[in-house]
């Protein structure tokens, strides 16, 4: 699972430091623990990998592809506080316009920043 965070309109990637798609940005993810509430689990792993602190806001979808083990569940959120720290999992931290997004890694993050859009208003 992964959070779409923003702060003031501009919205929270990670560099990834491990395969796949070593050096690539996309959102702070990972799995859940075991007794994990999923949300719980969301805002976890941005703190772990980010520094930074957030408050789901909504459920973004879920999203998976035939012969690939992962679910991936996509939250919307916002930054609250801490400070950007960079986790070991990632290369850099960085907040990008919403419009001007890098490349971004996995198939279905495209899906994931337009339904995040869709839900702004």
């Amino acid at each position: 699972m992964g959070i779409l965070a923003q702060r003031r309109g501009r919205l929270l990637l990670v560099r990834r430091n491990h395969e796949p798609h070593l050096g690539e940005w996309s959102f702070p993810s990972g799995y859940v623990d075991a007794g994990e509430a999923l949300e719980e689990a969301a805002a976890r792993e941005t703190k772990e990998e980010t520094g930074l602190d957030v408050r789901i806001e909504r459920l973004l979808g879920a999203y998976s592809a035939t012969g690939d083990r992962v679910i991936f569940i996509a939250y919307a959120a916002r930054v609250t506080g801490g400070r950007i720290c960079v986790g070991p999992e990632c290369q850099a931290v960085r907040f990008f316009p919403a419009e001007a997004l890098p490349y971004l890694a996995f198939p279905h993050d495209k899906a994931i920043v337009r339904a995040w859009r869709a839900g702004r208003g």
